[in-house]
């Protein structure tokens, strides 16, 4: 495919057509820099999942520490109240 593409280029400036060579590499330059913005904008949402799923642990171990505390109270509670 590169080599395809090489081929294009040394005819065209070989036919000394660089009007057209200027809109070929032109469009070429459009076509790696939607390629880097498709990556990045790949990468972001990578990144983007990875801290969903994060928060979404740190949500679930919060709500177990929080049933547990709940539940350590309610004995320190009855333990009072057996007592007391």
């Amino acid at each position: 495919m590169i080599k395809f593409f090489r081929k294009i280029r040394q005819n065209l400036l070989m036919e000394n057509k660089t009007g057209r060579y200027l809109k070929y590499a032109f469009g070429e330059i459009i076509l790696v820099v939607v390629g880097i913005l498709i990556a990045l904008q790949l990468n972001a949402w990578k990144e983007e999942n990875t801290e969903n799923k994060i928060v979404k642990q740190f949500i679930s171990s919060l709500v177990e520490d929080l049933k547990s505390d709940t539940t350590s109270i309610r004995q320190i509670q009855k333990f009072r109240q057996w007592k007391g």
